[in-house]
């Protein structure tokens, strides 16, 4: 389940989408979205990735559903991840996407502008006063009226910092940095202390990290990006300052989450975000470095920290509309939520889950002093990626960043050049 570095925890994380796949039975035919209806007929639901480590989990979900509502049939599709966001524009093209669809905000605004998100402010307004106002609005696209999948999950987490490389750097491993002047004036001492071969970040910055910065990403309207402003260009100067110094690992141009987290596993950078699942890893898997890991808050300019928001999308083409609604809103109720974050590292994203003792009641332990620091932040959090950011945007970014921190380009001609590009893509969207 990609939900990303700072969420599930096979290794390290980064922001990725939480995709399925299709191959489900919405087919061409036209659906509702009146769900008034009586809940039957068969649906598919599809994940990404989620049957080896939570078989039972969904296997009893379905189960717990169809006993409630006789006469429906829900099959389970678990599909890898691998080209996740082509297939799932090939399967909306060929009419095979499946009943109900796990998504992010940014997966489903080109399903929504196709005609195939369900709007659920008309299909499902009734069930809105369940969910965080935040979260439900995770999923409205700019530009249009309605909201296009349930809420499922948030995640959020903090910097995880190596205690040892601060204290040998000559920094007080006791003070973490909490504004950017802090982080880069540290990492910067890191290097430099280091001889070049300890660097404190392991990736380059991508939308969220301008978004954190307090760079305005978007115009009011929507309609084109602002990432390229004075704020946006001196994050950007910045980095290539470290990356120059060697605070900013050499790899980072191509880094992915599980090689970020190897990085700092092994002690060749100083910090990197994570989650309370990762504590676990760092025990089996670094003893020395979880006996010296620091805990910190995301460093952010604007007070509020990044969440990634999840989400169940309902087929606007399904035939079992009733059921198809049901059921989505059955995997994202209160009760079903908490179960799941009780398994994995998440959050609920229905109103007043954040304030179950399981998410404010300390006992001593990292993990959930961790989860309990996360859910307070998740409050007043941020989605820092626009809806309309797509994967090609994220890779514009990426390659224009990667061309200003080689020098190839000055950061100003870099984001100018991204943002000409991602306008351009936009326009394509829509």
């Amino acid at each position: 389940m990609p939900i990303s570095r700072r969420a599930f925890a096979a290794a390290a994380f980064t922001a990725l989408v939480l995709p399925l796949s299709a191959c489900g039975s919405g087919g061409d035919g036209g659906g509702s979205t009146d769900a008034s209806g009586k809940v039957e007929g068969d649906i598919t639901f599809q994940t990404w990735n989620l049957r080896a480590n939570f078989k039972d989990y969904f296997e009893g979900l379905v189960a717990d559903f169809e006993k409630k509502y006789p006469g429906t049939h829900v099959k389970w599709v678990d599909q890898p991840a691998e080209g996740y966001a082509d297939k799932i524009s090939a399967d909306a093209a060929g009419g095979t996407l499946p009943d109900v669809v796990n998504v992010s905000p940014d997966l489903v605004a080109p399903l929504a502008k196709a005609g195939l998100a369900m709007d659920l402010d008309k299909a499902a307004a009734q069930y809105k006063a369940e969910y965080l106002p935040g979260a439900w609005a995770g999923h409205q696209i700019p530009g249009m009226t309605g909201t296009y999948a349930f809420p499922w999950y948030l995640n959020t987490g903090p910097l995880f910092y190596n205690k040892t490389l601060f204290e040998k750097a000559g920094l007080d491993p006791n003070k973490p940095p909490k504004t950017y002047d802090e982080l880069f004036s540290d990492a910067l001492q890191m290097a430099d202390k280091s001889g070049g071969k300890v660097a404190t970040l392991a990736n380059i910055p991508t939308i969220e990290d301008f978004g954190r910065y307090g760079v305005p990403l978007m115009n009011k309207e929507g309609t084109a990006f602002a990432f390229n402003d004075p704020k946006g260009v001196e994050l950007l100067t910045k980095y290539k300052q470290l990356y120059d110094a060697k605070a900013l690992d050499p790899q980072a141009l191509t880094a992915t989450p599980e090689s970020s987290g190897k990085k700092f596993l092994t002690g060749a950078v100083a910090m990197n975000p994570g989650s309370a699942l990762d504590l676990d890893n760092f025990k089996k898997q670094a003893p020395n470095l979880y006996k010296n890991i620091g805990i910190t808050d995301q460093i952010t300019s604007t007070g509020h920290v990044n969440m990634y928001v999840m989400g169940l999308m309902v087929n606007a083409r399904t035939k079992h509309t009733p059921a198809a609604v049901a059921f989505a809103h059955y995997v994202t109720d209160a009760e079903h939520q908490m179960s799941f974050a009780k398994k994995v590292a998440i959050f609920p994203s229905t109103a007043g889950s954040l304030d179950d003792p399981y998410f404010t009641k300390e006992d001593g332990t990292d993990e959930t002093r961790v989860r309990i620091a996360a859910a307070k932040s998740l409050k007043n959090a941020a989605n820092y990626t626009p809806v309309l950011f797509s994967e090609q945007m994220k890779t514009a970014l990426r390659n224009e960043v990667a061309k200003a921190l080689q020098g190839k380009q000055s950061p100003k001609a870099a984001l100018d050049n991204a943002v000409k590009a991602c306008d351009q893509l936009l326009k394509q969207q829509g």
